[in-house]
């Protein structure tokens, strides 16, 4: 206990009886010192004692799609992180195949009183849902805010990032390569953010290559899942019509066609040229390291606790579309196109 007392002391840079008199619950301790040393407690991974412990302000939902693509934990941490720095409960609720449903999974949630949810690439991301699930939601009085998608007819804050944006950066840092051949390889094409994708793809390779946008659409995009499987097949076919260059909607897909580029006996890049999206934990360290466009996780994950807190403190932001600017990252998974390539 002696020992433990000391590294508290330390940690908090107060004397041993100092935390002695925190810990007992004893008077005659500033606030701010107080803090200090409740906060060496949880840097030094003690356990705060039961009567010192903070009293959850409530629990907030947290609905994901999955957790097999890195991304969804990711946000999912920094949004768990935000909410318990508030005093809420993050409550982590995620879909399987063949188990809870979007809905079971927000029912479950009300039931347990939650005081709010964010909805992670939702149902309100795909243009063929019925949106009248999230009115209903609404009239139940529980806020929620909705991460990754967009719909007009909810009424409700949505936090996205610039899918247009992230197109234009990736088909500009592909064509300074000399890439004229560039394929998109991305998820249905009833989803929101797909569509955006494809919007900024069309645009950028017409402004910048002169092609028309009908042959862009039905020669250089090509739809699959977004899996590793997924990417591996878009991006084949996208190299059997003669691309030298693959954007993927996903990091998860750009493994995948850096998987279909050895298949074929290519190298990546120097035969075939690969950019991701998200950024996602780890990615840095594939081989080859790869390119890809950030989504902007960190800012993302606290605009959502941010506006939903606002949403439960009865001053809710405007119900529009916060939407977030990614970042090219560059790094060894695109390099010349093979004509501008050195001999």
């Amino acid at each position: 206990m002696t020992a433990r007392l000391a590294d508290i002391a330390a940690q908090a840079g107060v004397s041993e009886a100092t935390v002695s008199r925190v810990l007992n619950g004893k008077p005659g301790v500033a606030s701010t010192t107080r803090e200090s040393v409740l906060a060496a407690l949880d840097v030094l991974g003690y356990e705060r004692p039961v009567k010192l412990r903070r009293r959850s302000a409530g629990l907030v939902g947290l609905i994901t799609p999955e957790l097999e693509n890195p991304i969804f934990p990711a946000l999912a941490q920094v949004i768990g992180q935000a909410l318990t720095r508030q005093g809420y409960t993050p409550v982590l609720a995620t879909q399987t195949p063949g188990g809870s449903t979007e809905d079971e999974l927000t029912e479950m949630l009300v039931d347990r009183g939650v005081s709010g949810i964010i909805f992670v690439s939702g149902l309100h991301a795909d243009t063929t849902a019925d949106m009248q699930r999230y009115e209903k939601l609404r009239a139940q009085g529980v806020p929620f805010v909705l991460v990754d998608g967009f719909s007009p007819q909810v009424r409700a804050p949505f936090i996205s990032p610039d899918d247009r944006a992230a197109m234009q950066l990736a088909v500009t840092h592909l064509v300074s390569l000399g890439h004229t051949r560039i394929g998109l390889a991305l998820g249905p094409r009833r989803f929101v953010p797909v569509l955006r994708k494809i919007e900024g793809f069309v645009r950028a390779v017409g402004d910048q290559l002169g092609l028309d946008e009908q042959h862009i659409e039905s020669e250089l995009v090509q739809h699959s899942l977004y899996t590793l499987e997924g990417g591996q097949a878009a991006a084949s076919a996208l190299m059997d019509r003669g691309c030298t260059a693959v954007v993927c909607a996903s990091d998860m897909m750009a493994l995948g066609a850096i998987r279909a580029a050895r298949q074929r006996g290519l190298e990546v890049p120097d035969d075939v040229s690969v950019v991701g999206f998200d950024d996602s934990p780890l990615i840095a360290f594939t081989d080859p390291p790869l390119t890809t466009v950030r989504k902007p996780v960190p800012a993302m994950g606290q605009a959502a606790v941010r506006t939903l807190l606002e949403e439960i403190g009865g001053t809710p932001a405007p119900h529009s579309e916060f939407v977030f600017m990614p970042e090219l990252v560059v790094r060894g998974s695109t390099a010349a196109g093979p004509l501008h390539a050195s001999p």
